[in-house]
């Protein structure tokens, strides 16, 4: 207890916090040179995280940030994985472009076709997404069955989303989803490797919501 007084912390006001964050990222990444279109979604990330990893481990197609904002823009609505995501994309921004943010993975019918299908919610829930009439982001932070699902839908023709982005964490097949999504023929984001996670997905949601005015 007597060495734990000797600790001291920064003095920052509550709505000085994230400014501060940004302000330290700025500083630890010293000399590199981010894409400026990829910067605010790399630093928001990192932010997120607190790992400088995602420097090199976020790929990006091209033009991937400027074409989901367009799409972002038109309403584009937004499907994830998880409610976690979900719930922490920010929904007020997007709506103020005419989208919503889905999320099928508690649905009675999703746990039906899931069932039926011998496959995982995550995969029916991509199946259920491919039905809707709506230009389509998604948003993957957990399940790599979602993105495995979601690349056989874009190959077979039955949804073209206007951006995927591909950020599953884990050990079993989330690497090799990953590397899948690579191969599609549509703007991503997706964080190489095993890192990635519900929050990761819900950051680069807002990053490109936050950024918009900044590229038109």
């Amino acid at each position: 207890m007597e060495n734990s007084n000797r600790i001291k912390f920064q003095e920052v006001l509550p709505h000085e916090i994230e400014k501060r964050s940004f302000e330290i990222i700025e500083d630890e990444l010293g000399d590199i040179v981010l894409d400026p279109l990829q910067e605010p979604v790399i630093k928001r990330v990192i932010h997120t995280t607190a790992d400088f990893d995602y420097v090199k481990n976020l790929c990006f197609s091209e033009d991937a940030v400027a074409k989901m904002q367009d799409a972002l823009m038109r309403g584009a609505c937004i499907v994830t994985d998880t409610q976690m995501a979900k719930a922490g994309i920010n929904k007020k921004k997007l709506a103020a472009y005419g989208g919503e943010v889905y999320c099928f993975m508690g649905d009675e019918d999703v746990a039906e076709v899931a069932r039926q299908n011998g496959s995982t919610r995550a995969a029916a829930s991509m199946e259920k997404a491919a039905g809707l009439s709506r230009e389509l982001i998604f948003a993957i932070g957990n399940a790599p069955t979602a993105l495995i699902r979601l690349y056989e839908l874009l190959q077979s023709g039955r949804i073209e989303p206007q951006g995927i982005i591909g950020v599953p964490v884990g050990f079993v097949n989330a690497e090799e989803a990953k590397e899948l999504i690579l191969q599609a023929e549509a703007p991503y984001i997706v964080a190489r490797g095993r890192k990635g996670g519900s929050n990761v997905a819900a950051a680069i949601c807002n990053a490109l919501l936050y950024s918009i005015h900044r590229q038109v």
